[in-house]
């Protein structure tokens, strides 16, 4: 089945910020717009703001005033639902309450024609669960545009039980042909980016908990090591505390509290405080001051280590498997590497007898004088290494651990003895989710890695770098914390221990 006529005229019932973006995209793509919203005067007001927007995108060479004079002349205020009557397609963007989107769409079953496709822009309620109350319930799916809508490219297109394919993929087909990237997805909580994407959030927040780092070395370490666009707590400050903390609760409730999406008690607190982020003035951060300022002047600064000097040599024991890159840095950096034996290790050996470690999940405090270092998107662009070591960590081998780092051009920042630090047990988790929602059918692992790069800006999806890391990596690492801590919140899924055997096998690993 293919897109939809752009002479079909589209609907967007609830005016607020998310249902504007989303008539303003079917605007621009062509199509007549309907504007609808049960408070008297709103949809005129929107399509006022609507057309201010078309107005700057004028200014700015963006859409020519030919297009956005036909443009304005497509869109329509509406005064009630029976105004929707002749539309091919109806986008609901009204409050996330089951019982409201229920009745809203029985009301429009009774206004639209048979072949009119009704659409929920739900992002934590369930499709099948909204879509259940109609008559018929094949037309009905979820368009999970992102925020906000003219700009970000991702639609997730959710089939709730009793989506019918052929609507479904008219979906779809529609989403592609206004100009997004739409990802094929199954109803279950969070659908793709709000599911894998938990992790992200969750253990930052963890790392803070338990007084590893505070918040801004966490976010610096996630940006400049993991290559993620921003940190944890300065998304979420961006999001609104409130709104994020509650799509954790609503995906850990759906899941039947699964511990993996426990929702974090200092961001409840922070919540409660009425301290909800950027829109607040404050959440994590202080934005009393500086709420304008896009450059984020006056945040706290990360921790950074002061100069030290370098060693002279290190022994390299194996080829650091997802460090390798390491090795010629640090020879580029005239520090003379004295290789000894030839097994896959993931370890230095400083002058003063000490290991840097690359993170695998377990803590320095377990060896004798251990300090590990951080997993990097990239060693070589990486602008800052986080190391981590435990009080009884001799003082030279931290020294010796930092100045290495520091010879490399990076800037070190030193954290508490937290098992799989920070980018690695979050990467690892990522993965293991990514890889679950797969096995169980949510969608593939391309569409998973579109959806993690297109809607929340991960430098990689989740299956490009359990390859780059290795497909055993991520389960390794998350049994070494499960270890440490058996609750169930680091415990491997089955999903991904068959995906590493999967892969053991293809290469001939008994």
């Amino acid at each position: 089945m293919t897109a939809l006529d752009l002479s079909s005229p589209v609907a967007v019932v609830g005016t607020g910020t998310m249902g504007q973006g989303i008539a303003q995209v079917a605007l621009v793509a062509g199509h007549p717009v309907r504007l609808y919203d049960a408070v008297p005067g709103r949809a005129r007001e929107a399509a006022d703001g609507i057309v201010a927007r078309l107005d700057r995108l004028v200014a700015k060479e963006r859409l020519t005033a030919a297009d956005r004079d036909a443009a304005r002349a497509r869109l329509r205020p509406v005064d009630d639902l029976a105004g929707l009557a002749d539309c091919a397609l109806v986008v609901e963007a009204v409050l996330e309450r089951l019982d409201v989107k229920q009745g809203l769409f029985r009301a429009l079953e009774d206004v639209v024609g048979d072949d009119c496709l009704l659409a929920t822009n739900t992002s934590s309620l369930s499709v099948t669960a909204i879509g259940g109350a109609l008559r018929a319930p094949g037309r009905f799916v979820g368009l999970h545009f992102f925020n906000p809508a003219p700009l970000l490219p991702l639609v997730e297109v959710v089939s709730g039980f009793a989506t019918e394919v052929a609507h479904a993929t008219r979906a779809y087909e529609t989403a592609r042909a206004w100009g997004k990237t739409p990802v094929a997805c199954a109803d279950t909580p969070g659908f793709i980016v709000n599911r894998v994407a938990r992790p992200f959030y969750a253990e930052a927040f963890a790392v803070y908990e338990s007084q590893g780092a505070d918040p801004a070395t966490i976010d610096a370490v996630l940006r400049e090591s993991g290559g993620f666009r921003m940190g944890a707590f300065e998304l979420t400050d961006l999001i609104g505390q409130d709104v994020n903390e509650s799509v954790t609760h609503s995906v850990w409730q759906a899941f039947f509290q699964d511990v993996r999406f426990t929702p974090s008690l200092a961001q409840r607190r922070l919540v409660e405080s009425g301290r909800l982020g950027r829109k607040s003035g404050r959440g994590w951060y202080d934005y009393s001051d500086y709420s304008n300022r896009a450059d984020g002047a006056g945040r706290p600064e990360p921790h950074t280590a002061e100069p030290v000097a370098p060693p002279a040599y290190v022994v390299a024991e194996g080829d650091l498997g997802p460090a390798s890159d390491l090795l010629a840095l640090i020879r580029e950096a005239g520090i003379e590497v004295r290789a000894e034996g030839e097994d896959n290790g993931t370890r230095l050996v400083l002058p003063g007898g000490g290991q840097l470690v690359l993170a695998d999940g377990q803590t320095s405090v377990e060896f004798r004088d251990v300090v590990y270092f951080d997993l990097a998107l990239d060693y070589r662009e990486a602008g800052r290494i986080a190391l981590s070591h435990s009080q009884d960590t001799s003082p030279r081998t931290v020294a010796e651990a930092t100045g290495l780092f520091q010879a490399l051009g990076k800037k070190v920042s030193v954290i508490g003895d937290v098992p799989g630090m920070i980018v690695a047990r979050t990467v690892a988790r990522i993965i293991d989710l990514a890889v679950e929602a797969v096995a169980k059918g949510v969608a593939t692992e391309e569409d998973v890695d579109t959806a993690m790069r297109s809607g929340v800006n991960y430098p990689l999806g989740p299956f490009e770098w359990s390859r780059r890391l290795g497909r055993g990596w991520a389960g390794s690492l998350l049994d070494e914390l499960h270890e440490i801590d058996p609750s169930g919140r680091y415990a491997p899924s089955l999903a991904l221990y068959r995906y590493a055997c999967a892969a053991d096998k293809r290469e001939g690993t008994p």
